[in-house]
Parts: C-alpha cells; structure tokens; sequence
C-alpha cells in the first residue's frame, strides 16, 4: 500500500511540472507525460497485457489501459494521465478500505494464543498450544491468554472475554469453574485442568467461523460478480461500435471526436465501484457483528437475517436459564425453613438437577449423621430417615405410592411433595427463571418489524404458557420431542412471506436438527457445543437473547448500505454513460463517474463496522 502512495506522490509530481512546461515542442511534453504515466499507471498496464495472456480480457485494467492509450492516441496527454492517476488513488482508497474491515476482523483474530505454560512437576514448559493433551495441567499468569478450554483447580481471578462475547465487563473465576480460550486473565495466577485440544477448543472453533465466512457469499455479492461478467464485455463492445459507426454514417463526422467519446465511455463503464463497495459492505458487517459477539458464518446469512419475519425460540437455556432454582415454599405445619431444611437433606445423596438446587436453596452445610436408610425410587422421588423421622420427598407419584394425601391444585411448575412420618408437610416450588433481558428482547425484534414469535419447548403446557405469557411470545407449542420441533417447524414455514425468513434459536445442546432446517438457525451461547457449532448459521457468544436483536439490526444496516451503494453506482455511470455518449461528459467527468464513486461508495461501506450503539 505504501508503495502504490509513493508511486502516486512521485507520478503527480512529473504530472505537475508537465502541465507547468511552457513550451512548444511537443515530444517534451509528451515525454513527461509518458514518464508519469509510466510511474503511475505501468502496473495497471502489466497486469491488463498478462490478464490478455491468459484470457481475462474484461476486467478494470484493461479497461483503464485502452482508455488511457487511447486517450495518448488522440493527443489529450493530461486527460490520459489523469485517467489512470485518479483510478490509482481510488484504489488506493480500496485497499486502506480493505485493510481497515480485516483489521477488525483482525481484532477478533488476536484471540488466537502463542503459548500454553505446562506444569511438570515444579517446572513450567512454555509449549505450542497444538501439543497440548486433554488433562495437561496449565498455569496462566496475569496479563497472558487463556490458551485452551479447561477447569480452574486453583487460583482465583478476573477473566476479560471482550475478545469472545464483545461484554466488557470481566468474569470472576475460581477453583471448579470452566474458562474459555481466547479470554485474558487480568489480575489472578490460575492453575486448570485442559478439557479440550486446541483443534477442539472454543478459540479454533471461532477462528475457523471468522475465517471462513468471506467464502460464503450474499445474493448482492452474487449479483454484482455476474453483472460485473456480462456488463464489462456489452461497455466494450458499445464503445468500440460508438468509436466507429458514427464517423461511417455521420457526415462531418470526426473520427477523433468520438473515438473521445468512446474512451471516455469505457473509463465510466469500470465497474469497480459496484466491485469492491458491495463485498465490503457485507465484509464489514461482519467485522462489526463480531465485535458485538456474533459470529456469522458468511455474508448470505447476514443478508437472509435482514429479511427475518417469523423468529422461533427454544425454551429452555434460550429464554430460560436452563438452571432451576427454587421459587416458592408452602409449608404445611412446619415452617418454609424446616420444609426446605428437610426437603434438602433427604436429596442430598441425589445428582439431579432438583435435588441439587434444593441444597442450593438451603445454603447450609449437610451434616451426613443425621440422615439414614436412604432409598431413591426411579421416576418417584426419594425416602429417607432424617433425625430418626421418616421423610418421603418426591413428585405426586411418590405421595400416591404412598397414600398420603397431598396438595393437587394448579401447580406451575415443578412440585417436590413431603412427607415425614406419613403426614403431608408441604411442598416446595421449583421451576427455571427467566433470562433477565429476554421480555427486552421479545419486545424489540416486534419494534424491527418482526411479524411474529414462537416458542417451542418440552415442558409442560402449564409452564410453557405461563411463560410464553410472561414474555409476550404470540405462539407456543409445549410438551414437544425433538423431532416435534422439526414437525411445528415445517407448519410455521407457510406462514411468512416468498422472500420472508424463518430464524429459529436454540441452545445449541439437542437442537441441531431444527437448526439445520431454518432459513437461518442461532446457537444461543452454544461455543461448548460442536453440534451447534456445526448446525448454526449464526453463533451468539452468550447467552443473551437481546444479542438477536444486535444482530438482526447489523444485518438490516449492512443490507441497506450494500443497496445503497449500488443503487449510487449504477445510477451515476448510467447518467454518465449517456452524457458521454451524446458528447455532453469530459473524460474529466468520467473519471469521477469511475473514481469518484468508488470512492464516495468506500466510505458508505465504512459504516457497515460502526456498531457501538447496537
């Protein structure tokens, strides 16, 4: 790029003292207008003569070439000059465009780790992040890259994961939590266990995404490389026929006149600006979405977001936390304390989910002497004796085992029943929380001409409904299997537009088919999952429903400056192309039809990576 400046710098500048030579011999003025043609343009000329040889005649170069040869033919040396010294500095302007959207991509890229610190008895080996096995021990020290998946053993710190999610805010980590590569360790010395090989790990599997997605190209991008395909061919071929005809059936005609003509002509009819403007549009759509934490996987996905109608949601681990907690306790002559006192220690040699956010709930430590005679009934719930007394904790099932008479009102939720000593005690309510931006979100995507929300889950109507409810969701469809899901899914397809999208969000864990079968499938928070990885077209780095809306709103902004841009360039070279034509446009103004709007178009193309405030 440097190169091409100075080469642009030292061409002006022979330029400028040819126009300042005041003199009549011409083979001088034209020898230092040769010369900063040479400076200027001789690459542009190499590489059109060795595009020639093998067979890509139409393209930019060749384009500029003939016209500024021509341009020498007829004797208009600093038209000639001009010409090409303009469309080097649009492309100048090209490659800084390019140059800026990869640096953003870049920024993402710097995630990638140079070295993993391997203990080894007393010693730390700085190794190549590749030749690290799964359950290696590591040591990251402040200031260094977390360089592959693992578990913290030791240490306590402040995790920096911009560079993964686009949150500024750090996370807290210690002993038994699970940290991501790519993140920076800020302030903390921090052993942990190596969980995934780099090929596997969360940094790969993102380096990969961003890496790839230029290959998948967008309709715009699609249009523009075969309108570009047949256009340059038609401009040739009418500027050949406008150099040519009129002199032959024009009386008076002048063959130089519009040979002028038809060079101007072609520098118009360059297509760079369409070229270059719509990929980097869309390029830079893309930079910016990763700096927010989403990643696209290509820029047709990024477009077919921008037409979303019908959004589908997953519930639980997308709107939901996909965490239970407990809710409400309604005790039963005892107090909410001994209830869940009780309801806690009877689970407390039990891995589920239930139990364990019962002994969460309770918050105390469990003192295993108290408790005995411990059974746990498959599908039921658990009996136990806790302090000599008979305790039975579990479903509705388990109380009907054993006749004892409970609560059988409207529960929404799930019910964990006890029993001590054969008498009814209460029961306590468990259910998953709702995410704490996902009603924001549910009412934004509406506000961005969403036509309608659905949630699919497989939890029971009761609960499904209510938080369907809660979340303003038009639609919900409850108590679903997996392959239920594709099933609603193929319903909702008839029910958007012919150019309308479907977008279905799930957590990525048991939704890869649904994902796989939408116009556009999101995994919510899902780098741990190499099947949602491998099944989304999107990836939202936490677990965020209001990532969606971001997403959505860059999909939306890149689209419109891509349209923006080509409704421009077009325009203005037709308008151009006309007026050259008839002998109304210099081949002055057809240098800005050609360089101007690229130019003009590269910087609307920049906008695209502006998106602090999405």
């Amino acid at each position: 790029m440097k190169k091409k400046l100075y080469r642009i710098i030292a061409g002006a500048i022979v330029y400028i003292a040819a126009a300042l030579i005041k003199t009549d011999i011409e083979w001088l003025q034209l020898t230092f207008y040769l010369a900063s043609l040479l400076i200027v343009g001789g690459d542009v000329i190499l590489k059109a003569v060795k595009n020639i040889i093998k067979g890509k005649v139409f393209d930019e170069n060749f384009l500029m070439s003939i016209a500024t040869i021509g341009a020498f033919f007829i004797g208009q040396y600093p038209e000639g000059v001009a010409v090409m010294l303009f469309y080097q500095v649009g492309e100048l302007f090209q490659d800084y465009a390019v140059n800026k959207s990869r640096k953003s991509i870049a920024g993402l890229m710097d995630i990638r780790p140079d070295y993993a610190n391997i203990k080894k008895g007393d010693e730390i080996v700085r190794t190549d992040p590749d030749e690290v096995q799964i359950g290696d021990i590591i040591v990251i020290k402040a200031g260094e890259r977390v360089p592959l998946d693992g578990k913290v053993l030791e240490g306590t710190s402040m995790l920096d994961t911009s560079a993964l999610t686009g949150e500024s805010v750090p996370r807290s980590v210690e002993a038994g939590d699970e940290i991501l590569s790519g993140c920076i360790n800020i302030n903390g010395l921090i052993t942990a266990e190596v969980t995934k090989e780099y090929g596997e790990s969360t940094v790969s599997k993102i380096l990969d995404l961003v890496e790839n997605a230029s290959n998948k190209k967008s309709n715009s991008e699609q249009f523009i490389t075969k309108f570009a395909r047949y256009y340059t061919p038609i401009v040739v071929i009418v500027a050949v026929l406008l150099a040519v005809i009129p002199p032959l059936v024009i009386k008076d005609a002048a063959f130089r006149d519009w040979l002028y003509r038809a060079l101007s002509f072609l520098v118009v009819s360059c297509p760079c600006a369409l070229v270059i403007s719509v990929p980097l549009s869309f390029f830079g759509g893309i930079g910016g979405a990763s700096k927010k934490g989403v990643l696209v996987k290509g820029s047709n996905y990024l477009e077919a977001l921008a037409r979303a109608e019908i959004v589908v949601f997953d519930k639980t681990g997308t709107l939901t936390k996909g965490v239970f907690n407990v809710q409400e306790i309604h005790p039963s002559e005892v107090t909410e304390e001994e209830l869940l006192e009780i309801a806690a220690y009877a689970e407390s040699y039990s891995n589920h989910p239930i139990s364990l956010s019962l002994q969460q709930a309770y918050g105390k430590e469990i003192n295993n002497a108290r408790i005995s005679e411990v059974e746990e009934i498959s599908g039921h719930g658990v009996t136990a004796a806790i302090d000599g007394k008979k305790v039975a904790a579990g479903n509705a099932k388990l109380m009907k085992k054993m006749n004892i008479s409970y609560f059988e009102g409207e529960i929404i939720g799930t019910a964990v029943h006890v029993a001590i000593d054969g008498k009814y005690a209460g029961y306590i309510l468990i259910s998953d929380e709702i995410k704490p931006d996902s009603l924001q979100a549910i009412k934004t995507l509406k506000k961005n001409h969403i036509r309608k929300t659905v949630m699919l889950t497989g939890d029971n109507k009761a609960v499904a409904e209510k938080i369907a409810n809660s979340l303003e969701i038009d639609k919900v469809y409850s108590e679903l299997l997996p392959v239920d899901k594709v099933d609603r899914l193929e319903e909702l397809f008839s029910e958007k537009s012919e150019n309308g999208k479907l977008v279905f969000v799930g957590d990525g864990m048991n939704d890869a088919p649904v994902l796989a079968r939408a116009d556009i499938g999101i995994a919510m928070g899902g780098l741990g999952s190499d099947a949602a990885i491998e099944a989304a077209d999107v990836v939202l780095m936490t677990d965020e429903p209001s990532k969606l809306v971001t997403a959505i709103k860059i999909s939306k902004k890149t689209l419109r400056i891509a349209q923006e841009n080509m409704i421009f360039a077009i325009g203005v070279k037709i308008l151009v192309l006309l007026l050259s034509a008839f002998g109304i446009a210099t081949m002055w103004a057809a240098v800005f039809a050609d360089v101007g709007v690229t130019i003009i178009a590269i910087i609307n193309s920049f906008r695209a990576l502006r998106v602090n405030n999405m």
